[in-house]
């Protein structure tokens, strides 16, 4: 894979209920635009990238989010909401240092238009500074959120971010 190209990794959503019915595979008619939403969140790219080893790097990570959902930001506006975080396992020979999230927008919800939330949708890019060990390294970080329509929520998901580092 070369670096910078675009991913084709495409991580289905398996909820467990959508208004209350069972779903399996896809999201079923959770997303109001007519078409059955396959996918929630798309980790776009990049696939690989080159750091130097032992030394901080920051690596932008592209996501993106099905039309007619949202997820909440890092930082939602109620402590009862499930944030949007990224997570690097231990012993992968690459150490997650930090995240800068977007700020999310601000948007209110029909049914309770005195609440507002801060969220994403559309295109979002995280950015994780990273220091790697020397050495080629497979790393599965992970990306926690809880996505929703304008109606209601799903449980809260984690995918795999499957990124190739490649240390010098």
């Amino acid at each position: 894979m070369k670096s910078g190209a675009v991913g084709t990794c495409v991580l289905a959503l398996a909820c467990a209920a959508t208004y209350g019915q069972a779903v399996s595979g896809d999201l079923g008619s959770f997303a109001k635009s007519g078409e059955p939403v396959k996918t929630v969140v798309q980790y776009l790219f990049p696939e690989q990238v080159t750091v130097s080893s032992d030394k901080l790097t920051t690596v932008a990570l592209h996501f993106r989010i099905a039309p007619g959902l949202h997820i909440n930001s890092h930082a939602p506006k109620d402590e009862f909401l499930i944030s949007t975080t990224l997570s690097i396992p231990e012993g992968m020979g690459v150490r997650l240092d930090g995240t800068t999230y977007p700020d999310g927008v601000e948007m209110t919800l029909p049914l309770d238009p005195g609440t507002k939330l801060r969220v994403y949708s559309g295109d979002f890019v995280l950015q994780a500074r990273v220091v790697a060990s020397a050495g080629n390294h497979l790393v599965e970080a992970k990306l926690r959120y809880q996505a929703c329509d304008n109606h209601a929520c799903m449980p809260p998901k984690t995918i795999l971010v499957p990124i190739d580092v490649v240390a010098k």
